[in-house]
């Protein structure tokens, strides 16, 4: 499993990109046939001054890919509501597989 982690218009510090790459390695354990991981993190502004952080979790299996994309005040929550979406639908899809 290759894992991609971007973070756009920001530098990401190390303990964010190890814990993206944490929680990401997690996957594995619910579907162990994932070829991917693609985790992007932004800020992201509105009209105000409050910046949001964007993070865009794409998993490619083999047949298709999934995506998540959760907004949050801080990029860890944010990571962690991603990959919680990303894992519920490796369980569907696994669910889905074992069915036919």
């Amino acid at each position: 499993m290759t894992i991609n982690i971007q973070s756009v218009q920001f530098k990401a510090d190390q303990d964010l990109l190890d814990l993206a790459d944490r929680k990401a390695k997690k996957l594995s354990t619910f579907y162990d046939k994932i070829i991917s991981v693609d985790i992007y993190m932004k800020m992201e502004e509105k009209s105000s001054a409050v910046k949001d952080k964007k993070v865009s979790v794409k998993c490619n299996i083999p047949g298709t890919s999934l995506f998540a994309e959760e907004t949050s005040k801080m990029f860890e929550e944010g990571i962690d509501l991603a990959v919680d979406s990303i894992r519920r639908q490796l369980k569907k899809h696994k669910a889905k597989l074992r069915a036919n």
